[in-house]
């Protein structure tokens, strides 16, 4: 912009923004400077630092006019005795001068200052004795100054203009280094976090630690993806996020709302924008380099994103963290809830129901294949999350399983709700363009509890149904609770007690060594005898084999094992050994 183009200031906001133009240049878009009031002012000398250094001190300064523009911001230091300044000053500038040059036209001289203001100039500096002394100064510059908040200064002494103009200009290219150290150390941080592949979390955690500020990150729907408290109380950050991110409109990428204190820069890249990066300045104007520190962790987000744009969203990661914490403890109830409904989960005041969906590894035999169909799968699950109009926080809680904490209003029957989740869930995989059938799967539910704190019994017990469902043969019913998984569920539940080990040891051990040793398959012989109701023709077709040589199977199994198969109680035993086998196995 040139300096002819530049506004003029009005009598309520001075000129400090032309004063920093040049700077802003370098750091923000065009359209982001005017959203920046003082960003980058504070890192150079105001016109009062100026006052205080020695050089400028020894000349007896006097401040005669505009004195409530002192905290302009002073970018460089111009000795000239002209009048005309329109060319030859870009703004920011500290003007020195002894007046020997200027005219006796008052509305001259008055105009001179004006185009001072107007260029965005710091202040005035005039040496009294060559043109003018302290009772002759022209009152029409004086009103003008005043009008417009330009600080006039004068030395009542000879002062050597060169020493003032080294002074500032070591203030000014201090804080130029200050700023290139700063920039550096910012660069470099957010360098490594990209290389090493920080989450969101990580990234939003360094900008809080860096500032000292609450950093929250959200997405286009002004839901919390995650945040750094940075000192302030949690429920006093989140409460009611929605509502006031949207009440806070800014313009530009990178922008400064005074009203509510928040910087802000979209996060995103190649055209495609997902989230905002809020900062809230506990000071009334930001601190210096914010708006870099911010841009810069913006663009590592965005990095990262491009890099993992075939994982999940951040929406489910922040899903999967928060299960992941009600399932370690690794946060309080309060705040899990807390960062929940920021997310648009309300957990509080609802019946919570931990569901499990649960691969069938059988279905999916290599590990690609099993990561690609789980991803399915956590989007399925969530689209009939939203179809059903229900809400659920939704993540993969491993290589095998999607897990969700259903919440339930008031006005919600559970097994209404859970019906029509697991119908339309079968639907969505039963579609042509789905590559995976419904035998898949299994769903599996806890018992429905009150209270946040307690939702982690109900996701454990949905697994553990869950991982004892899945050994089932496949079935009708359209999610599996503790009751439906009877043995098999009690066996899971014991499956790391050394006394069912035992057991199972004592029954089948024998039979297991002498499979481990000979590349048998005595134990899926006999596991497929008992299964069978002990119907010795059915087992012999399930196997695939001759009744003989089936037979031969069951003889050589009673001789290892030393017992008698056509004994209720021993294959009642053996079935029970079997059952246990299956829940220690991974």
């Amino acid at each position: 912009m040139s300096s002819a183009d530049r506004p003029e200031p009005t009598d309520d906001e001075p000129a400090p923004s032309a004063g920093r133009a040049d700077e802003a240049d370098q750091q923000a878009p065009a359209a982001d400077k005017a959203a920046l009031p003082s960003m980058y002012a504070t890192q150079y000398p105001t016109v009062g630092d100026v006052l205080q250094l020695g050089p400028i001190k020894q000349g007896g300064p006097r401040v005669v006019a505009g004195a409530t523009g002192l905290d302009r911001v002073v970018r460089w230091v111009h000795v000239t005795e002209l009048v005309d300044v329109a060319t030859i000053l870009r703004g920011g500038e500290l003007v020195l001068s002894t007046g020997i040059a200027w005219p006796e036209d008052r509305d001259r001289l008055a105009d001179f200052v004006a185009d001072l203001a107007k260029l965005g100039a710091a202040g005035l500096v005039l040496e009294l004795g060559r043109r003018y002394t302290d009772s002759s100064l022209p009152k029409a510059l004086l009103a003008a100054a005043e009008k417009h908040s330009l600080p006039v200064i004068t030395l009542a002494l000879d002062t050597r203009f060169v020493g003032i103009t080294e002074a500032v200009h070591g203030l000014i290219i201090d804080a130029q280094l200050a700023e290139l150290r700063a920039s550096d150390e910012v660069h470099q941080t957010f360098t490594e976090l990209a290389v090493e592949g920080a989450s969101p979390d990580e990234v939003v955690q360094q900008i809080g630690r860096m500032c000292g500020c609450p950093v929250v990150l959200e997405n286009l729907a002004h839901q919390v993806l995650t945040y750094a408290q940075a000192g302030a109380d949690p429920s006093d950050l989140l409460d009611g996020w929605e509502g006031r991110s949207r009440s806070v409109r800014t313009t530009g990428r990178t922008s400064y709302d005074e009203r509510s204190g928040w910087l802000t820069t979209v996060v995103g890249a190649r055209g495609h924008d997902w989230g905002r990066l809020v900062l809230i300045c506990n000071d009334p104007l930001p601190v210096p380099r914010l708006s870099m520190l911010l841009e810069r962790a913006a663009a590592t987000l965005a990095l990262n994103r491009l890099v993992e744009r075939d994982r999940d969203s951040l929406e489910r990661q922040t899903h999967r963290t928060l299960l992941t914490a009600i399932l370690s403890h690794g946060q309080p109830a309060s705040e899990v809830a807390l960062r929940a409904r920021a997310l648009g989960v309300t957990l509080d005041g609802r019946r919570l129901v931990g569901v499990v969906l649960r691969l069938r590894t059988a279905a999916h035999p290599t590990a690609l294949e099993t990561q690609a169909r789980l991803r399915e799968l956590t989007d399925q699950a969530a689209s009939a999350i939203r179809d059903r109009r229900l809400s659920a926080l939704i993540g993969t809680l491993d290589e095998h399983s999607v897990g969700l904490l259903l919440a339930l209003g008031p006005q919600d029957r559970e097994d209404a709700a859970l019906d029509g989740f697991a119908e339309r869930v079968r639907r969505l995989v039963e579609r042509p363009t789905s590559p995976s059938s419904a035998d898949g799967y299994v769903i599996a539910v806890g018992t429905s509890v009150g209270a946040v704190r307690d939702a982690r019994r109900s996701l454990l017990e949905a697994v553990q149904v869950a991982d004892a469902a899945v050994r089932q043969p496949g079935g009708q019913a359209p999610y599996h609770r503790l009751v439906d998984v009877r043995l098999r569920g009690l066996l899971h539940l014991l499956r790391d007690d050394a006394r069912l080990q035992t057991f199972v040891e004592r029954e089948l051990g024998p039979l297991l060594a002498y499979d481990a040793e000979r590349g048998t398959d005595l134990v899926k012989m006999l596991s497929v005898y008992v299964d069978s109701g002990r119907n010795k023709s059915a087992a012999a077709d399930a196997a695939h084999l001759s009744r003989p040589s089936f037979y031969e199977r069951l003889h050589r199994i009673e001789r290892i094992l030393s017992v008698d198969l056509d004994s209720v109680e021993s294959c009642l035993a053996l079935h029970v050994a079997l059952l246990a086998l299956e829940a220690i196995r991974p």
